[in-house]
């Protein structure tokens, strides 16, 4: 199916074409919506380079806000730990009346019932959790570790490689100029503030490249987050 024409073919068409087939039912133009919520979250584990690809094996339990399983359920939440937490989404424990929240955010279906077609919502709600869900900002702070070590020696590369890790594209002149002057102004404000770097790094079980200067690397996370919030990153197209 991926390979076939239709598929292939630019998500974009022309007025007229739109017009005359807004549903794109005749498949004159190729498909363009929001990734579901599993393919969401295992693109910025891929990104960051967290995803555990390993296959079959027992359901995981990964990061999940404090107390909301025991409100809904009355039971305990045993978070999964090491590479438990970066399984594909596949494998997430998931109870019938309590879906995994930052999934069911980007409308996972709550299998209660059977759901032929899952609806596409696009809410401030779902902004929140790529900036603040521990799995989100983790996946940020490990594709700064990448863009570091492995994405040359300037910030022009290395915002180049973090870009291309996740969109699979170099940024245009004017993306890269913004996220260079993101990056600035976050290295100016980490650096007067150690204690928020800190903070930032401690999110999330792995642990971080030590070698690397906290300052500059919080503030690289934060470009990370930004590129992986962006609304080409989450949208098949």
């Amino acid at each position: 199916m991926v390979m076939s024409q239709g598929y292939q073919q630019d998500f974009q068409g022309s007025p007229e074409l739109i017009q005359r087939d807004p549903e794109n039912r005749l498949i004159a133009r190729g498909p363009r919506f929001r990734l579901p919520a599993e393919m969401i979250r295992d693109q910025a584990l891929a990104a960051s380079g967290l995803l555990d690809t390993t296959m079959g094996g027992p359901p995981v339990k990964p990061y999940q806000p404090l107390g909301l399983w025991e409100e809904l359920s009355g039971t305990k939440y045993e978070q999964s730990s090491g590479q438990g937490l970066y399984r594909r989404s596949l494998y997430t424990y998931w109870k019938r009346t309590v879906a995994p929240p930052s999934m069911a955010t980007f409308d996972a279906s709550d299998r209660e019932s059977c759901t032929v077609s899952r609806s596409r919502t696009n809410t401030p709600l779902q902004a929140l959790t790529l900036m603040n869900d521990v799995t989100y900002v983790e996946a940020a702070r490990k594709l700064a570790e990448r863009m570091m070590l492995e994405g040359g020696a300037g910030p022009a590369a290395r915002i180049d490689y973090g870009f291309q890790r996740v969109l699979a594209r170099h940024p245009r002149a004017a993306e890269a100029e913004t996220l260079r002057a993101a990056l600035a102004g976050f290295v100016q404000d980490y650096q007067s503030n150690r204690e928020a770097a800190k903070a930032l790094l401690q999110v999330g079980e792995s642990r971080r490249a030590e070698k690397l200067d906290p300052r500059e690397l919080a503030a690289y996370a934060a470009v990370a987050s930004l590129i992986l919030n962006l609304d080409e990153t989450v949208t098949k197209q």
